[in-house]
């Protein structure tokens, strides 16, 4: 009932809170005979982690995870993965002032609603923080499909706040703290930054997210559709308030003549349907878009209430991105790699046999044994 596992075979349960003295996660149904190691998983970690730049949390983690079971001479067994992330900066004494009264826009209130007491160390299980083991259990799922299927995951940030990001070069996503295409908005992106974070506010993002060399037939309709997972999966990313699937919202103002993807010898024509049809993977990109709301922690003074309901005004002091977007991408990557290294296993418990007696579209097509 608590809400800490996602995914049916390859299931993902996370545990800890900000301020704990660690936090990670039990990654169960991951095939044996995968070679498995720390320095598998650390790259994704570092790529999330805090205190990157100056223009996140300064919060300084090393994020460094350990493998606790599941793995013997390199080789994962099939058995229960553990991965561990111990934390080692909390600065709990920021929150002092939190006991008794809730951040507009946090998981504070509705937390005590629910359970009747809160941690209120940094949000406690509510924390962003709790990404970490998520992105670090995809590392393993997006290590298995790149070298079962070749399948890979890329993204990159659209906007934030009102800052339009091109999408120029790809390839200059990891060479900039913004995780954007694009080498030339970045000194934009820097400016408006540094003048945020001394305001004492916040912002949103979108942003989107890609995975390649999809195989065709992935989604369980009617109820398990793959997009529905998708969505179901970014909406469990703190402060996701939107999701697109392909062309998302934009469809309103399309016609079928222009909407509906055409199909050729050669593959399909466009993709405004972000890879998904009926709720099944067609072979082609799966393309993601999500919006984040702005941070709610933040130093300007807003109206709350106490805890027996008298008028307040809170302050958040400590060390909180202006921007949660910013590090949100390999987040996004990470769940969609969830999404799909689970439907894949799914598909190969019922479908593993399925021989189509005609060709296929040129690519998206299931590899042999899948």
């Amino acid at each position: 009932m608590s809400g800490s596992t996602f995914g049916e075979l390859f299931r993902v349960t996370t545990f800890g809170e900000s301020h704990g003295p660690a936090i990670g996660c039990v990654i169960d149904g991951c095939p044996p005979g995968l070679a498995l190691s720390e320095a598998d998983i650390q790259p994704e970690l570092d790529r999330r982690k805090p205190g990157t730049s100056r223009h996140v949390t300064q919060r300084q983690e090393s994020d460094a995870v350990e493998i606790l079971s599941g793995v013997y001479e390199g080789m994962t067994t099939g058995t229960p993965i553990a991965l561990l992330i111990r934390n080692t900066d909390q600065r709990s004494k920021d929150y002092g002032n939190l006991l008794d009264t809730f951040r507009p826009g946090h998981a504070d209130y509705t937390y005590w609603r629910k359970y009747g007491l809160r941690d209120p160390r940094g949000g406690g299980r509510s924390s962003a923080r709790l990404t970490a083991p998520a992105v670090a259990a995809a590392a393993v799922a997006r290590k298995w499909l790149r070298e079962r299927l070749g399948v890979q995951f890329s993204g990159w940030m659209t906007a934030i706040g009102e800052v339009e990001i091109p999408y120029e070069d790809e390839s200059q996503v990891p060479l900039n703290p913004f995780f954007a295409a694009s080498a030339s908005v970045v000194p934009r992106l820097e400016a408006y930054m540094d003048a945020l974070r001394k305001s004492g506010d916040s912002v949103g993002a979108r942003l989107t997210v890609v995975a390649r060399g999809m195989p065709a037939g992935l989604g369980e309709p009617l109820y398990d559709k793959l997009d529905a997972d998708i969505a179901y999966a970014m909406m469990g990313i703190n402060a996701v308030k939107g999701v697109e699937i392909g062309d998302g919202f934009a469809v309103v103002q399309q016609r079928g003549s222009q909407h509906g993807d055409e199909m050729l010898p050669e593959g399909f024509a466009t993709n405004h349907a972000g890879g998904v049809l009926g709720g099944i993977s067609t072979g082609q990109d799966l393309r993601v878009n999500i919006a984040i709301k702005p941070t709610s922690s933040i130093r300007l003074a807003k109206a709350s209430v106490t805890r027996d309901g008298q008028p307040t005004e809170v302050v958040t002091h400590g060390r909180h991105d202006p921007c949660v977007g910013i590090r949100a991408t390999p987040i996004a990557e990470a769940m969609l790699a969830l999404v799909v290294m689970d439907h894949v296993l799914r598909h190969r418990a019922q479908c593993g046999d399925v021989q189509l007696p005609l060709p296929p579209l040129a690519g998206g097509v299931p590899p042999k044994g899948l």
